[in-house]
């Protein structure tokens, strides 16, 4: 197997329960495959060399007034008995370095930042130099001191050249983890705009996540709706939601190499 086939597959596995602890309406969820091998993967070159993509006008991921696919809260008629009638005693610790991330009014070396769709599905990565925040569908590398030494760009903007859905849609939803065993940085994202749909992956050669990586394309037949990943001592996993329990996963690698994905 591939030592990079910790990227490489995308099984779909349901969660069993035993016959003991179900109940007889408790039916498992089928199992299914909705992946394979990587449907293209190459080297990019080191992204602070690349040039940001221009925006997207209309994110496809989410409706353009969220609020009205919502349910609506209700109208408060009694006080909240939970609501904390003083403020606690005991005040949290300064942090070490407190810096403005992603969001309106956001200017880094690439510009200035607008928020342009919602929910802002923001989250971040700490490395030992760095830190990498995603806010919706913008991304922003920072050093330690809290100044910004790449971005704000699209997301998309990791697979520029690569082609297809990872390079030419910037549908949200990414997703970045530090991988401090292998010493790298994971970037996902999805591609449904387009089908087939796809979910896009870079993985840093280096502990420097402006520097080039490893690109890798997966496609499956349902949406994969808001993946996730996880990094651990031996599995890397990825669940999505959709109609199907679904989860990916596979071994970890000694190192991230790039060569071409298979079946775990």
């Amino acid at each position: 197997m591939s030592l990079a086939a910790v990227l490489v597959t995308a099984l779909v596995s349901a969660v069993h329960v035993p016959v003991s602890a179900a109940s007889s309406s408790t039916a498992p969820l089928p199992t299914q495959i909705d992946s394979g091998p990587a449907v293209h993967h190459d080297t990019s070159i080191p992204l602070r060399f690349i040039q940001p993509a221009a925006p997207q006008t209309t994110p496809s991921d989410e409706p353009p007034v969220r609020d009205q696919f919502l349910p609506q809260h209700p109208v408060a008629t009694a006080a909240e008995a939970a609501l904390q009638p003083r403020s606690p005693t005991r005040a949290a610790p300064s942090p070490t370095v407190n810096f403005n991330g992603v969001g309106q009014g956001f200017t880094g070396p690439a510009g200035n930042f607008t928020v342009s769709s919602a929910p802002p599905d923001p989250n971040s990565a700490v490395g030992p130099n760095h830190v990498v925040e995603i806010v919706n569908s913008a991304f922003a590398v920072f050093n330690k001191s809290g100044t910004a030494v790449y971005g704000p760009a699209q997301t998309n903007t990791l697979w520029s050249g690569f082609g297809g859905g990872c390079e030419t849609n910037n549908d949200g939803d990414a997703v970045v983890r530090y991988d401090s065993i292998a010493d790298r940085w994971i970037i996902t994202q999805f591609s449904v705009a387009t089908t087939p749909y796809l979910e896009c992956f870079a993985v840093s050669r280096t502990a420097d996540p402006t520097g080039s990586c490893y690109r890798y394309s997966f496609s499956h037949s349902n949406f994969p709706d808001y993946p996730k990943l996880g990094v651990g001592p031996t599995p890397i996993t990825r669940p999505t939601t959709c109609s199907t329990a679904r989860r990916s996963s596979g071994p970890r690698p000694a190192r991230w190499t790039g060569r071409a994905c298979c079946k775990a």
